[in-house]
């Protein structure tokens, strides 16, 4: 009778991989609400009045980003998770608690951004009597600051202590932990006030998913199928 038991190697092979693919679905979906909501309302934070969101075109964009969000949250737990799994008793407890706090804090962040921009939305509607201007003020800065204020913020501290923890343990080459670093402090002063500066964080995401997945691809190539 043939094992169906997964040995210890092929655990160590499942979870990069799990990782990777987790990652870069992350990335993609972050970007991707990252571009629609800069799409959506091109003039930026400080510029775009309720009135302008009645352009069923631009509606349309922020709707479709807010509802990537949570998708993006999910898989980037699931990514969370499984490097921690993989890391398992090899970690460093401060760097990981780090890892770990910035992680879940960065994901409350983004979906309480997400939030309060729905609710924003839904006061700007074609529809109905106009809304109120503080009532739209509040959401849209709300919003924006629990994104670009909070949750980048966070994003950076997740990428440093990652970036550093992989160097640590010799798991990262040491360009891309410096890309991780470089995307953490472009993170951390750039992101409430150059536009677009967001997306460092999915495309540091994506590229640090790719290597992880071809790596793991050429940990498996040379191993041979089990009789």
């Amino acid at each position: 009778m043939t094992s169906t038991a997964v040995t210890p190697a092929e655990q160590a092979l499942r979870a990069p991989r799990a990782a990777g693919l987790a990652g870069v679905l992350f990335a993609l979906l972050l970007a991707a609400a990252v571009v629609l909501i800069r799409l959506g309302l091109p003039e930026g934070a400080d510029s775009v009045t309720a009135p302008a969101l009645t352009d069923s075109t631009r509606r349309d964009a922020v709707r479709a980003a807010l509802g990537l969000v949570p998708l993006a949250g999910i898989f980037f737990l699931w990514f969370v998770g499984v490097v921690r799994t993989h890391v398992g008793a090899a970690e460093d407890k401060f760097l990981a608690t780090v890892f770990l706090g910035s992680g879940l804090v960065f994901v409350a962040m983004m979906f309480g951004a997400a939030a309060a921009a729905t609710a924003a939305l839904a006061t700007a509607r074609a529809a109905g009597p106009a809304p109120s201007p503080a009532a739209w003020e509040f959401g849209r800065r709300l919003a924006y600051e629990l994104m670009t204020g909070y949750a980048m913020r966070m994003a950076a501290v997740f990428t440093c202590s990652l970036s550093v923890m992989g160097h640590r343990l010799r798991v990262l080459p040491r360009w891309l932990t410096v890309l991780g670093l470089l995307a953490a402090l472009t993170l951390l002063f750039a992101s409430s006030r150059v536009p677009w500066a967001e997306l460092a964080f999915p495309a540091w995401a994506l590229v640090l998913s790719l290597h992880v997945l071809a790596a793991a691809g050429r940990r498996a190539g040379p191993a041979a199928p089990a009789a």
